[in-house]
């Protein structure tokens, strides 16, 4: 009886993966979603492993056995279920994975940074229920769990205290991940550092500054460092102060205010409204106004700046607005190269 039970059950299971393999797997084969194709994948071979597992236990309860022996088969068959349980579970885990995060970190945005992370998800993932199903079946063998976790508890802690930089730059490369403060070709400021994102890794972030040099930054410094993004910004605001000679008269200083205003809406690069021409201080050697503009954010700073300046220059030469001397030019912000 007990070798009929435990052959019965191994031709039952040989069934099953037949089953799995080819009637359910072509039904979720012409389904619309991958749910199903998964989830008959994952279950295929511990679900053969756990009939045989069954039906081998059965025909144990069958013989008659010494006490020791069937305590023995008893904890025996309980491990093989709890390790069995815990394939299944990394199996299907895995291939959800495998069918949901790694397609969308080969096509997402920052794809250096998710390529680096999803690896390390997985067998972290992995690793934790293993480390789980291992606990539970030393538990059904009769062993004092309690202990073991304590110790592995105090280990733990020893190696999160040694380990902590490599920790917080790994946190640190999940929140670039999950709140994208920038990516792979942005401008940013950090610390005193100014460049372009070349490179987004798991601990560290790399940045070709202007000046230059390569940067490499640690991911935890994003964290609770105030960040920049001078990819990200609407437009760059430009303001001078002009000052023109004190023998200018009324109607030429309106007439200069007029030529700014209609400077601002010659220029396509120039958003409008917002713009500012206005006679604002009686200073010791001039009349100030000043001529706050904004280029948008796509077009050329140098180039859209340049057009402007020798516009102003052109119309206040055939206008007869003279510039008083000293006078001042101040540009506002950092140049960005287009």
């Amino acid at each position: 009886m007990a070798l009929s039970l435990a052959i019965g059950a191994w031709v039952l299971a040989k069934l099953a993966y037949w089953l799995f393999g080819n009637a359910l797997g072509k039904m979720a084969s012409r389904t619309a979603t991958n749910l199903d194709d998964i989830l008959v994948g994952s279950l295929q071979r511990p679900m053969v492993m756990g009939i045989t597992l069954l039906g081998t236990y059965l025909g144990f309860q069958q013989m008659e056995l010494p006490e020791r022996l069937e305590i023995w088969v008893d904890r025996t068959f309980k491990v093989a279920l709890a390790l069995t349980l815990t394939w299944l579970v990394a199996r299907l885990l895995d291939a959800m994975i495998r069918e949901y995060l790694i397609p969308r970190a080969q096509r997402g945005e920052t794809v250096v940074i998710e390529s680096q992370l999803v690896p390390v998800i997985r067998s972290g993932i992995k690793l934790l229920v293993w480390s789980l199903g291992l606990v539970l079946a030393m538990n059904n063998a009769g062993y004092n769990v309690g202990a073991l976790l304590a110790g592995i508890g105090i280990g733990g802690l020893a190696l999160a205290m040694a380990a902590k930089d490599t920790v917080a730059n790994i946190f640190g490369g999940i929140t670039v991940f999950s709140d994208k403060p920038f990516k792979a070709g942005d401008r940013i400021r950090i610390e005193g550092h100014d460049g372009t994102v070349k490179e987004i890794g798991i601990r560290s972030t790399r940045i070709q500054t202007l000046d230059g040099p390569l940067v490499v930054v640690p991911n935890f410094k994003f964290n609770d460092t105030v960040l920049e993004n001078v990819t990200c910004e609407p437009s760059r605001k430009v303001k001078h102060e002009l000052g023109l000679v004190y023998g200018t008269t009324p109607e030429k200083m309106e007439e200069a205010i007029a030529v700014l205003k209609s400077l601002v809406a010659d220029h396509q690069d120039i958003l409008l409204p917002d713009h500012l021409a206005s006679f604002t201080a009686f200073k010791d050697f001039s009349l100030s106004i000043v001529f706050v503009f904004y280029i948008r954010s796509a077009a050329d700073i140098f180039a859209a700046q340049t057009k402007v300046n020798l516009d102003l220059l052109r119309r206040f030469a055939a206008a007869g607005l003279e510039f008083a001397y000293p006078t001042s030019v101040e540009l506002q912000g950092e140049y960005r190269q287009p």
